[in-house]
């Protein structure tokens, strides 16, 4: 019968698995062509990054708007709308002829940032509460995996077939996704409210004014970047003022910040700032004069992260939670410490891999178990979704303050960042394990008594 109950529903693993693919690899997929977006489109590289900065962005406000039509109109339609919306992105980038369209595509594709929350809470309400925590941990190691890939097939492709076989192959991927979403069963509990559209305005106005200040602040001074920065501020403080009022709020704020939930955040935004950032100068290392490798050597050279990444992440659940992040710190520190000593030769950026793509599949794997495990089920689509949101940021964050940096310095900034999340993972996270246990143990009841809500 399947971990679903259902002969039928056992194609939602696969059905999750390929959105979540599908989202992740979108992401990482222009990293290694930025390069060629310049020179194709004649812009700098602080313009070609915003392939990279609008997908980032467009995901971060798309993910509570979804997870709220999820409540609304149910979850099935709500992934079918992520989905279609990310394949005609594609299709726009694919045939994009200047980097406004290209930026437009991106920003329409990173809509399925809302696959995410929505398939944590179709796991969550659909399947057996046993399988749970094995299903998530499987959902947030597609995360990985799918970024890992990204890096690795997007060199190949750019030399062999130009920049826009990049988005061709998204889409093949949307439609994919698309084929397989109908075997979602609709939902039957929805819950009836509004789409908080004066939070998603302030909360999109604060992120566009925290990623401008973090990617144009070489270009345009620091002095708009500071500006940016304090709009940010002002911004977020409107929308935090705003939740609390609003009678169907955009973010519960109380479970960003509840134990073990806000513990579990802060280590998700340490440890996407050092993966993202430290794995995002690879490939502008791999191409450096004194390596002088191709955009295939630097996606090749992200390949044992993608193997690592897959290897790893079922281990998670066995090993624990706060074993899995403690560790998934202690590799990427370890990775990114040896890159600052030791990054003259391929076969050193080949063995830093294999320790990325461990600390990548442990961490994001052990995150995905904890916020699910914190939490009622009618609460899964917010708390992951707030926790879609800090990796997202945080990560753009990252990418984008490693554009500038030296290798060396680089390297060890990222390590650091990285040993403070191990330091979070050990010192705040053992009262939360044990919450853990104790709401994956009353999850059943949970889901008896509580209506179907976030």
């Amino acid at each position: 019968m399947g971990m679903w109950g259902r002969r039928r529903d056992d194609l939602m693993v696969p059905a999750l698995m390929a959105a979540a693919l599908s989202a992740a690899l979108a992401q990482t997929i222009v990293l290694a062509a930025l390069p060629a977006f310049g020179r194709e489109f004649g812009v700098s590289p602080a313009a070609a990054t915003w392939a990279l900065t609008a997908f980032m962005l467009a995901s971060a406000v798309t993910t509570p708007i979804a997870g709220r039509l999820g409540d609304m109109f149910g979850h099935r339609r709500a992934l079918l709308a992520c989905l279609a919306l990310f394949a005609a992105g594609s299709l726009v980038c694919a045939l994009a002829g200047s980097l406004g369209w290209l930026v437009a595509g991106r920003a329409l594709q990173g809509t399925a940032g809302g696959v995410f929350p929505l398939a944590f809470g179709i796991v969550r309400t659909s399947a057996a509460p046993a399988h749970v925590p094995k299903l998530a941990a499987l959902l947030s190691g597609m995360f990985g995996i799918g970024g890992s890939l990204g890096m690795v097939v997007s060199g190949p492709l750019v030399d062999a077939f130009g920049t826009s076989s990049l988005f061709w192959l998204t889409l093949g991927l949307g439609l994919v996704s698309l084929a397989l979403a109908p075997s979602v069963p609709a939902a039957h509990d929805l819950r009836p409210g509004r789409v908080d559209l004066a939070g998603a305005a302030l909360l999109s106005g604060a992120l566009i004014c925290l990623l401008l200040a973090i990617s144009q602040a070489r270009t345009w001074g620091w002095a708009w970047a500071l500006a940016l920065a304090a709009s940010a501020v002002a911004l977020l403080a409107a929308f935090a003022l705003t939740e609390r009022r609003v009678r169907d709020p955009l973010v519960d704020l109380a479970l960003v910040v509840r134990p073990p939930l806000g513990t579990t955040n802060l280590f998700t935004g340490l440890i996407a700032v050092a993966l993202f950032g430290g794995t995002t100068m690879v490939p502008r290392l791999v191409q450096a004069p004194h390596l002088g490798g191709s955009a295939t050597d630097a996606g090749l050279v992200m390949l044992p992260v993608a193997v690592l990444t897959l290897a790893v992440s079922p281990l998670a659940p066995r090993l624990g939670a706060r074993f899995s992040l403690a560790a998934g710190g202690v590799l990427a520190a370890v990775a990114f410490l040896f890159l600052a000593v030791a990054h003259g030769h391929m076969a050193e950026l080949y063995a830093a891999g294999v320790f990325i793509g461990a600390g990548y599949g442990l961490a994001f794997a052990a995150i995905g178990t904890l916020v699910v495990g914190a939490v009622a089920p009618h609460q899964t689509g917010a708390a992951s979704g707030v926790n879609t949101i800090v990796r997202t940021v945080t990560a753009a964050a990252g990418a984008q303050a490693a554009a500038p940096m030296a290798f060396t310095g680089g390297f060890v900034a990222f390590a650091a960042i990285a040993l403070l999340g191990l330091a979070v993972a050990l010192v705040a996270l053992p009262r939360a394990g044990r919450r853990d246990t104790a709401a994956e143990r009353d999850a059943p009841t949970a889901r008896k008594a509580a209506p179907y809500r976030r």
